[in-house]
């Protein structure tokens, strides 16, 4: 364990899967740490947490939650992260500031599936965590059937800390397996200490003998004691659970009731007492040792009144009020407290503090006083690949600008959303983690920066080509008054292999089009393929230039360039056109149990799978490779998360064209005859 003096500044990342009770968790540690007078309600929307609008509207948390307390002489800062897996760019951010996390779990055996990608992530970056299972007040199913089920989920060992106390149903307190003293619940407050019941006294000694041997499986010492039947000395494995929690070897499991306050306290004294300090955690990050302060910018946020705040962790050294990073002058130093700054004068390692209003910083640099490290050996999770999308215009053309700015905010804030200009269909395209992800993104436009847009799903970048070749003669002539307009080609037209793009082969001999008119047809001929004869831009097309005619006063560059678009409109029709559908390579990532619905999902979406293989480094989990049509993409993810309770991802790019007929694509080309037909 460290040997930080108590009073040090420690930070706990509270995270867990949507609707395990996260949020209600840390109003009760805040109510019970004495840090709030009443203990909030998300119901009644009084909550220290989730204090958006957006939050408050949906019940439900869509960024992280930023609290402090003092409990024991520690100071705490808590971060209460989204449950919904949308949101996991937040928690993931979130994590990098923890000395550890807490997964909050509840007790359905059928839901710890959830909890796979969690416990992957915090194993992948060796964060330390203890598990609370929430919601034992109306748990009816045996601890040690849960813990054999969050244990296939979890590559660390689970350990007990405590049995649960039972009369008939109704858990109503706990025995300590390292103490071997047994607690009573009192709602919302402190258990009181009582004699254990002698009906528990065979499975306390039998999880406590299991605990001891998770134990000794990282110290020779206290495998040594068991080996000769001695008994550890109390402090001893206290000593052992603290160490090995902070090399992230074991994985304490805890339970209670946030909403009854039942198993806080103990949590909280779990946490304190075993729990990593920040300079076991800035090595574990590889936050250099030398130098002056060092701190991580873990979240961003744009508030209304204060601007832009950078919410760091401070690793080494003081911050303090005018603090400069590369010579970039914070305005402020702030203690968030759900929806409230409070100034504060300095922050000091350990402390989680936002920065007012320095602009260049962004999330994931490791601030110091030379200047911002952005591409440093401090450990970062990359962005995960975005799954959903949505076309985004804004309700007043006016707003196109702010439109633009304001998403560029958002982005900059979750970096998990992410905006492109479409060139094919000529959309603006937000992009996220799911449906929910955007709305929220969309509802922030309006409420933050007054920016209201319409919104609908993506059109699909069809491309057309032809199957056959063909040749046309095309004139264009115009008399008006003066000079006249006169351009006359004869070309070629043909199709070329699929991925061959647009060819144009100049054949005229003897100057029957003058060399500088040449280059008008070819722009002529582009300029046509924006929009084929289906309606669609026109893709490996071959057309040569072999003959034509000129006047001496009439031509012009205008008039062979309208020759050349002429000669396409009259020619293409006649060389089978065909519509060609964009193919993407697909991953789709799920646990084994869900790979047969998947073959189904793919092809019911007239997806073509290519096989599949174990998902590298996630056990129990495969990754199916398939080939599936762009527009069966689209809400891919929101049905794959249905089948699978949440867990499943995919990645997906663009591989090839393919032609598609018959009915399907009568639907698509009249679908597009209606929408020219409006516009």
């Amino acid at each position: 364990m460290s040997t930080e003096s108590p009073g040090a500044a420690r930070c706990a990342v509270i995270v867990g899967p949507y609707t395990s009770g996260k949020t209600t968790l840390l109003e009760s540690m805040l109510f019970q740490a004495g840090a709030t007078h009443r203990k909030g309600s998300v119901i009644d929307g009084n909550s220290v947490g989730d204090p958006s609008p957006e939050a408050r509207q949906r019940q439900m948390s869509v960024e992280p939650n930023v609290a402090h307390c003092e409990y024991l002489e520690d100071s705490w800062s808590i971060i209460d992260c989204p449950g919904s897996v949308e949101f996991a760019r937040d928690s993931h951010t979130a994590l990098m500031a923890a000395d550890l996390a807490i997964v909050v779990a509840t007790p359905e055996i059928e839901r710890t599936l959830t909890l796979a990608p969690i416990f992957k992530f915090l194993d992948d970056y060796e964060i330390p965590h203890v598990v609370f299972i929430n919601k034992m007040d109306k748990a009816n199913v045996r601890m040690r059937d849960l813990l054999e089920a969050l244990q296939a989920v979890s590559s660390k060992p689970l350990v007990l800390r405590q049995v649960p106390i039972r009369q008939g149903e109704e858990v109503t307190g706990f025995v300590d397996l390292v103490s071997e003293r047994a607690w009573k619940y009192n709602l919302n407050t402190q258990s009181d200490l009582v004699e254990m019941p002698e009906t528990l006294a065979d499975r306390e000694g039998e999880a406590r003998q299991e605990l001891l041997e998770s134990l000794a499986d990282y110290d020779d010492s206290l495998l040594e004691q068991l080996l000769e039947d001695k008994v550890p000395a109390t402090d001893e494995v206290y000593g052992l659970l603290g160490k090995e929690l902070a090399s992230d070897l074991i994985v304490p499991v805890l339970f209670g009731s946030a909403e009854q306050g039942h198993g806080i306290t103990r949590l909280l004294k779990v946490l304190r007492h075993e729990g990593p300090h920040p300079g076991v955690s800035a090595a574990r990050l590889g936050i250099p040792e030398s130098g002056g302060f060092a701190a991580t910018a873990v979240k961003t946020y744009h508030a209304a009144h204060t601007g832009k705040l950078t919410l760091a962790r401070v690793w080494r050294g003081e911050m303090a009020e005018g603090v400069t990073v590369g010579g970039e002058r914070a305005s402020a130093l702030y203690k968030i407290m759900g929806g409230e700054q409070q100034k504060i004068s300095r922050a000091v390692a350990g402390d989680l503090v936002a920065l007012g209003r320095m602009d260049e910083v962004e999330t994931g640099d490791l601030l110091t006083p030379d200047g911002r490290v952005t591409d440093s050996d401090m450990l970062w999770p990359p962005v995960e690949d975005p799954v959903y999308a949505m076309a985004v215009v804004p309700l007043n053309r006016q707003d196109e600008v702010k439109l633009s700015s304001s998403i560029a905010k958002l982005t900059e804030e979750d970096a998990s959303l992410s905006v492109e200009h479409n060139p094919d269909t000529n959309q603006m395209l937000l992009w996220g983690q799911g449906e929910m992800h955007l709305r929220i993104a969309v509802d922030r436009l309006k409420s933050k920066y007054n920016v209201e847009v319409e919104v609908s799903l993506p059109n699909t970048a069809y491309k057309e080509t032809i199957r056959k070749p063909t040749k046309q003669h095309s004139r264009f002539k115009r008399q008006t008054g003066g000079h006249g307009q006169f351009g006359d080609v004869h070309v070629e037209i043909r199709p070329l292999a699929r991925g061959g793009g647009f060819e144009f082969v100049d054949k005229v001999v003897g100057g029957s089009v003058p060399r500088q008119y040449i280059g008008a047809v070819e722009t002529g001929t582009r300029d046509y393929l924006q929009r084929g004869p289906l309606g669609f831009p026109v893709v490996d097309v071959q057309v040569t230039l072999y003959d034509g005619q000129h006047h001496a006063v009439d031509s012009s560059d205008q008039a062979f360039k309208t020759a050349g678009r002429l000669a396409m409109s009259e020619g293409m029709p006649n060389c089978n056109p065909v519509l060609l559908e964009p193919i993407y390579e697909v991953t789709i990532s799920v646990p084994s149990d869900f790979t047969n619905k998947v073959h189904s999902l793919v092809s019911g979406r007239r997806g073509q799978i290519l096989g599949f293989e174990i998902r590298p480094g996630w056990q129990g989990w495969d990754d199916l490779k398939c080939q599936m049509p762009q527009s069966e993409l689209q809400d891919l993810i929101i049905e794959l998360r249905s089948l699978t309770i949440g867990v499943g991802s995919f990645r997906q790019k663009f591989d090839h064209l393919q032609e598609l007929t018959g009915r399907n694509a009568e639907v698509v080309i009249e679908a597009r005859k209606d929408d020219s037909a409006q516009h």
